[in-house]
């Protein structure tokens, strides 16, 4: 593994409740073991639209993947603010076109933990991986925790 720097968490990043959830998780982790932190943001390609056909492109890769970085970027920031106890984790914000679960699982490839978060939907919908959770779980190099929402995220997103 990657025992040189110190143990390697790589955190999956959505944009999501969630998400954010599992990235505090993965930054109090680093803060108690030491080492650094992955934080990933993967995005699947838009499929290609009668305007694209035409020659007219209806998006840029390149501002898509700095707003995800930037997004990214700006979650980590706020989070370590409103944490104190997390200052001085070492962090690297990463943002990657691919599915994502291929994505996160490539990221982790020399890591120690890969944490990803996971929809509170209640009810029976809630004991199923979603397909990110269950392909991280089947195919990662490393142990995978899967974080799920708070209670609180959990019976907003339910109603």
């Amino acid at each position: 593994m990657s025992e040189e720097r110190g143990p390697l968490v790589v955190a999956g990043v959505d944009g999501s409740p969630h998400g954010d959830v599992a990235l505090r998780y993965a930054l109090e982790e680093v803060a108690r073991r030491g080492g650094r932190l992955l934080a990933v943001s993967a995005w699947e390609r838009p499929e290609l639209t009668l305007s694209e056909f035409y020659g007219l492109p209806m998006h840029d890769e390149n501002k898509i993947h700095a707003a995800h970085e930037k997004d990214t970027r700006e979650r980590v920031d706020r989070m370590m603010a409103d944490h104190p106890e997390l200052a001085g984790v070492t962090v690297e914000v990463r943002a990657q076109v691919g599915r994502p679960a291929d994505v996160l699982v490539e990221a982790a490839r020399d890591a120690d933990l890969l944490v990803v978060g996971h929809r509170g939907r209640g009810g029976l919908r809630s004991v199923a991986l979603g397909s990110v959770g269950l392909g991280c779980v089947l195919h990662a190099p490393c142990p995978v925790l899967v974080v799920p929402a708070s209670k609180e995220d959990a019976e907003a997103e339910a109603r």
